[in-house]
């Protein structure tokens, strides 16, 4: 199965000014291959990297566009850089599966250079190199534009005006698609207007399509967003789908005031939510696995105020999910409020009593949400009756740079304040005789592996 373009790649490619060539001197950078310097490494690593948010516009708080907006800063990059804190990807090393799409992790050797310019003085270097030139993207472009052009379909939420201060805000009404036919996705994006990025929550759309009565039946998830998330492109060889004539139930959360760093404090005139579709070529699905999103909470008939957080105390929640039938396990995202700081993902598989842990998030913030999306080749294929773990842990006390009142007993809910336990897995869903080829090609892949090391 062909996997996916790394969309580290895809950002790298459209930050940077038209795919151009770098300018650097060869003979320059070979004779100051001893010191690093801004123009020979760094400025490439802040480009390919930091720019996509820290550029006027952007959401970062600070340009970082060139030498002199760099420089005053550049002690904070480190230790931010050094702590992995920046780029904001909360993804543990060392735990579970590591080979991911969309990884905004820097390489090791990346930290170690950024670290090293700040120790010898942040020194600019050779004026005569020059390096690639960071793209100033328009921050309201959709981000997978330079891969795909611009989205096949745009829907779009009713304007709203929200207001400077008051109490959380939800605005739910359907849509309709305006599709003809029956559509693969190929890449989706939602994206707040403007402005409307710091006061959205989250924004889920699911879809409705008329069953033989005329009436709308839940047909399944179509996406989800919540502050700082990229996108989602579903792996190749799948097929998520969204049906002719459907429709889409919009379910938006704002927050007046806004949350994080791009918090205007002001009203918001005309807040519109879009989403945007790419799709594949008709008749994809004829070839593909059916894909699916959905929300995995603690278990079945949960009630949201068993999650309580007591003030200055902690909390651990568990859910479990199985499944009847193979499946691949394509992507994880955790999602819970400001007390929420950690999550795991774990499978059981009940006839060996082995669990192995998938994937683990330390350091997770509710400003900034991943679809942590795993490569086709390293996606866990699980077989009929194994068990999803799904944990999350949540801090109320003071030490939570995110709390915003550790006096508080903290329950489950949908207001900003309150919380919440689940989280979003784009589940591949297979026969046996699917199960066993995934199996069979992974195998023989590793043993060509192993032989070609030899």
């Amino acid at each position: 199965m062909k996997t996916v373009q790394s969309w580290k790649k895809m950002r790298k490619i459209s930050m940077l000014a038209g795919g151009a060539v770098c300018a650097l001197s060869l003979q320059a950078v070979q004779a100051q291959d001893d010191q690093i310097t801004y123009n020979t490494h760094v400025a490439k690593i802040l480009n390919e990297n930091c720019v996509v948010c820290h550029q006027a516009g952007g959401i970062g708080p600070m340009q970082l566009t060139t030498f002199e907006q760099v420089r005053p800063w550049a002690p904070l990059i480190q230790m931010r850089v050094a702590n992995r804190e920046m780029p904001p990807y909360a993804y543990d090393h060392g735990i579970g599966i590591q080979d991911l799409q969309a990884d905004w992790r820097l390489d090791q050797d990346e930290i170690d250079t950024v670290v090293a310019w700040v120790n010898a003085g942040s020194p600019l270097g050779d004026a005569d190199i020059v390096p690639p030139v960071a793209e100033v993207r328009d921050v309201n472009a959709w981000n997978f534009a330079p891969q795909y052009g611009e989205p096949n379909l745009i829907i779009a939420s009713t304007p709203l005006d929200i207001p400077a201060n008051g109490n959380d805000m939800w605005s739910k009404e359907y849509v309709p698609s305006g599709l003809a036919a029956d559509r693969c996705i190929k890449a989706i994006q939602v994206k707040p207007r403007g402005d409307a990025r710091a006061v959205v929550h989250h924004a889920n759309s699911s879809v409705f399509v008329e069953n033989e009565f005329g009436e709308l039946e839940r047909y399944g998830q179509l996406t989800e967003y919540a502050m700082g998330k990229w996108g989602e492109v579903p792996s190749e060889g799948v097929c998520r789908t969204l049906p002719a004539n459907s429709q889409v139930l919009w379910d938006i959360h704002m927050f007046p005031g806004g949350v994080g760093a791009t918090a205007q404090g002001e009203m918001i005139k005309d807040n519109v939510v879009e989403i945007g579709v790419w799709f594949h070529e008709e008749g994809y699905e004829k070839t593909a696995y059916k894909q699916d999103l959905s929300l995995y909470g603690l278990r079945e008939g949960y009630e949201a105020d068993e999650l309580i957080v007591p003030p200055h105390g902690y909390l651990m929640t568990q859910g479990f999910h199985s499944f009847d039938h193979p499946v691949r396990i394509d992507s994880f995202q955790p999602h819970g409020h400001l007390r929420m700081n950690a999550a795991s993902l774990e499978v059981f598989y009940p006839e060996t009593g082995r669990t192995e842990q998938i994937s683990q998030i330390s350091n997770w913030s509710a400003t900034w949400h991943h679809s942590h999306l795993y490569e086709p080749d390293a996606a866990p294929l699980l077989p009929a009756g194994a068990v999803l773990v799904i944990k999350q842990w949540y801090d109320n006390t003071a030490n939570n740079p995110n709390n915003p009142d550790p006096d508080q007993w903290v329950y489950g809910g949908s207001r900003t304040g309150d919380e919440m336990s689940h989280a979003w897995i784009a589940v591949t869903h297979l026969d046996e005789d699917g199960f066993e080829k995934m199996v069979a090609e992974r195998k023989a892949k590793e043993e060509r592996a192993v032989a070609g090391n030899d």
